[in-house]
């Protein structure tokens, strides 16, 4: 039988949980060997939840042979520092979104994992939606037939409490506002379905519904890779908040991704529906959808460990939908 190979969870806060739930259903192919937290009080509390070892000595994890992998899940500020320490210690690296605060620390994330020669991905697991998969194979197959126009709409809702915590919303912590930190995911699969070649103009605010220092509404005019007419428009400030929502007209038919829900329509008649598997977070509860992308994501990050080979969501994937989230922004400072 083949080894299983020996996982660390860096970082216990929000984002462990679909995480940690995930290497529970894939404890046949990974040992989560350790759970890492500077905070003592959050490992404790962890180690009620999940059965895999606790610490709070970095250190001890990465000088450790048996581990050959690092979940990094720590606020996006950190990414670049912890990821570099792992992929240093000869070990393979998923990280969550977003790669880092800013493109040009994620460009040197991606350069240090690209040196390493260790497996890097990014967790973006919308991509990994079954009716994300459906519609990508639709347009690449031509089913869908030549893109004419598309469109990107995230409704989703944050309270005040949210944005109250450390951290929260600022350009020091989490890089960005609703583009980086909450919209990144339907941004990525967005960009990855349709291409998107220019930015034509963009609008950004803060509205009065958030004391925050950045950005919970953006609105913007895309052109998609072969020219075609592309929107976007992003918020946490749409109460009580809504799924996300994919819109692509082809020549022969027209796409609506809505939250995990896929519907197709066909000129030729034919429709097809591929249902959604839960909810999708869009809410006050950041926590409310199911972990089934997550053990996606690292089911995929397991096997490109096994066959030598990249991850889907490469640290290059991920950084060209954050430099189009810099794109939307410049466009909209300007």
């Amino acid at each position: 039988m083949t080894r299983k190979l020996g996982i660390a969870v860096i970082g216990l806060g929000p984002a462990s949980l679909p995480h940690s739930k995930s290497l529970v259903d894939l404890a046949d192919r990974a040992q989560t060997l350790w759970a890492v937290s500077r905070t003592p009080d959050r490992a404790k509390a962890y180690s009620q939840q999940f059965p895999f070892p606790t610490t709070t000595d970095l250190d001890a994890v990465l000088t450790d042979p048996a581990v050959d992998a690092a979940i990094v899940l720590t606020p996006p500020s950190s990414h670049l520092d912890v990821s570099a320490r792992c992929l240093e210690a000869s070990k393979h690296v998923l990280v969550e979104k977003p790669l880092e605060l800013t493109s040009e620390r994620g460009q040197r994330l991606v350069d240090a994992a690209r040196r390493s020669g260790k497996v890097f991905g990014v967790t973006l697991q919308h991509r990994f939606r079954p009716a994300s998969l459906r519609l990508r194979a639709a347009l690449q197959s031509g089913e869908l037939g030549t893109i004419q126009a598309a469109s990107l709409s995230v409704p989703w809702w944050r309270p005040q409490s949210y944005y109250d915590e450390p951290g929260r919303g600022t350009l020091a912590r989490d890089g960005g506002g609703v583009l980086l930190t909450q919209a990144i995911h339907s941004l990525d699969l967005f960009r990855s379905l349709v291409g998107v070649s220019k930015v034509v103009a963009a609008q950004s605010r803060t509205t009065a519904l958030h004391r925050m220092e950045t950005e919970d509404y953006v609105s913007a005019l895309l052109e998609t890779e072969n020219g075609a007419p592309a929107t976007l428009m992003a918020t946490t400030a749409a109460y009580p908040g809504y799924p996300e929502r994919i819109e692509i007209t082809g020549t022969k038919g027209h796409a609506s991704l809505i939250g995990g829900r896929l519907s197709l329509a066909f000129l030729d008649g034919r429709e097809e529906v591929v249902e959604a598997e839960g909810s999708t977070g869009s809410g006050a509860n950041i926590m409310d959808f199911p972990h089934d992308a997550h053990r996606a994501v690292i089911a995929d990050f397991l096997d490109a460990i096994e066959q030598g080979r990249d991850a889907v969501v490469t640290g290059e994937e991920a950084l060209a939908s954050q430099r189009l989230v810099d794109d939307i922004l410049k466009a909209a400072r300007s």
